[in-house]
């Protein structure tokens, strides 16, 4: 069974139920899956073979998510992109996964056209929008595309969705995600997770190239709606002006994005009573904040851990267990990642990869159908990442005597700001470049808004000057926004060992002392 049946098998048991939902566009399951089987249809027809990559460059809007399943009915492999990336690291992508055709959004135009001729392998161009150019109409090829299922068979091994993750080395690596793997995925959020059922609404307030579009799969299962708010940034009045629209009754959320909708003042203008559940995770929630956040909407929450390696279900921290009251073992908990879904495991390793008993802090690995096949076209990092038959997830945590696992500090030097991984070396990378600088160490400090922000460590070159404002800004021009530091500091002298290996422990220890949690 490919993930696109799931499509099929709900437009045969809820054909009248609405599937996507915007504010201009209202289309029920039979329509949903005639239209993603017509897109997959004209995919084959235009050449593409099996197991050939389709990238995905758009907003928030339905057309994506009949972007993200078409492929993966056509035997083909779907490779969403995040619009918030800068061009250049868009060219990466598409030229390290292959990609031989591209879904783009008319607002990408510009965009696009910065790198179209450094391309090697992607010779398709479809543009979702109006106004006349030389590549293929989005809603043309769909109409005149085939509405029957594609013909061929699609293998639960098949690569289904090239999930680009930051990557240690300064480039992004793509995560192979088989059909085997997001169905195991769908599974374990109806069964630990969350039981859609047909009545319910997801609304898309976060990127469906991401987290969000990964809960598209068990509400299609189930008949659900998935809907789009109409603004495409994230701005509260709008996403509650949606939920009370829509009747919204789930999101999934990053915890800045949940700290945001806590803060605005706009909050109780709005009838917010159909939102049974909001899923959070993608980085740290601090107690304070989720507890805040209960008595501003509710128990209505459900805490999530995963990487892109193993989507979205590794563990999870039910409502029930956000209730704590005066127990103390629960408010101890509501601080943890929860306990492992049923069909994954989680344990704790050392540095010589041995089992570590309860309460003894290492490496967070796991394992399961859940798990990625490894990197695409990396097979030195997948060998090391999944050693043993264990993915080494990088996070540093323990579990304790119930199996509630709590992460305390990372093993890599990743940065999740705002619910989005920064690798510092992407960032020193490009300010190394700089003129004026001799060196530059990257690290993430605490930030009550963004979990994490980013803060460059600079030492220029003598008699160099420089300001804070221009290494931002120099920043800006040349990475995605949310990547560059939010503060720069300058130093004589950046801190090494004995090797002339940076001590980034030793930068960031100032900055997280007294935290129980260094992320």
């Amino acid at each position: 069974m490919n993930v696109g049946h799931l499509l099929t098998r709900a437009a045969l048991r809820y054909p009248e139920h609405t599937a996507w939902l915007s504010d201009d566009k209202r289309v029920m399951f039979r329509e949903a899956e005639a239209r993603t089987n017509a897109l997959a249809n004209a995919l084959l027809d235009l050449g593409l073979r099996h197991g050939d990559r389709v990238g995905m460059l758009l907003q928030n809007c339905p057309e994506g998510l009949e972007t993200i399943l078409a492929p993966m009915k056509a035997g083909l492999t779907a490779v969403p992109l995040n619009v918030r990336l800068h061009p250049s690291e868009h060219l990466y992508i598409l030229n390290d996964s292959g990609c031989r055709a591209l879904v783009y959004g008319a607002m990408f135009d510009s965009h696009l056209n910065q790198v179209r001729g450094s391309l090697k392998s992607t010779e398709v161009f479809i543009r979702v929008g109006d106004g006349a150019t030389e590549d293929l109409s989005y809603e043309e090829l769909v109409a005149g595309g085939s509405p029957r299922v594609p013909g061929g068979e699609v293998q639960r091994e098949d690569v289904a969705w090239v999930f680009y993750t930051s990557g240690t080395t300064g480039q992004p690596k793509g995560a192979m995600l088989s059909h085997r793997s997001l169905l195991n995925m769908a599974s374990n959020f109806l069964m630990d997770i969350n039981p859609a059922k047909p009545d319910d609404v997801l609304l898309h307030a976060a990127p469906i190239t991401h987290g969000s579009g990964m809960c598209l799969f068990h509400h299609v299962a189930r008949g659900a709606t998935n809907a789009f708010p109409w603004v495409q940034h994230f701005d509260p009045p709008g996403i509650f002006a949606a939920i009370e629209r829509y009747r919204v009754t789930t999101m999934f959320l990053a915890p800045t994005m949940i700290n945001l909708l806590v803060a605005s003042p706009e909050r109780t203008k709005y009838d917010l009573s159909s939102l049974h559940t909001i899923i959070y995770g993608g980085a740290p929630m601090y107690t304070p904040h989720i507890l805040e956040a209960i008595r501003a909407f509710g128990n209505i929450f459900v805490q999530i851990f995963a990487q892109g390696e193993s989507p979205m279900t590794v563990t999870t921290l039910p409502k029930e267990e956000h209730i704590v009251g005066d127990d103390q073992d629960r408010l101890r908990r509501l601080g943890s990642a929860g306990r492992e879904v049923t069909g994954v495991r989680v344990s704790i390793f050392d540095d010589q990869d041995r089992e570590l008993p309860a309460g003894e802090v290492g490496e967070i690995v796991v394992r399961g159908d859940l798990v990625m096949q490894g990197y695409w076209n990396k097979r030195e990092a997948t060998a090391e990442t999944l050693r043993g038959g264990w993915l080494h997830t990088g996070d540093v945590g323990y579990l304790d005597a119930d199996g509630y696992l709590f992460i305390t500090d990372r093993k890599k030097d990743m940065i999740i700001t705002g619910g989005a991984n920064v690798y510092p070396r992407e960032v020193e990378e490009v300010i190394a470049k700089h003129p004026a600088v001799a060196e530059v160490a990257v690290i993430g400090v605490p930030d009550e808004l963004w979990g994490e922000s980013i803060k460059a460590l600079v030492v220029l070159r003598p008699s160099a000057k420089a300001t804070a404002e221009e290494m931002i800004n120099y920043c800006r021009d040349h990475l995605a926004s949310y990547k560059k530091p939010k503060s720069v500091e300058f130093l004589p002298a950046i801190p090494k060992n004995a090797y002339g290996k940076v001590l980034k422990r030793e930068l960031r220890e100032p900055y997280w002392v007294g935290r129980e949690r260094r992320v």
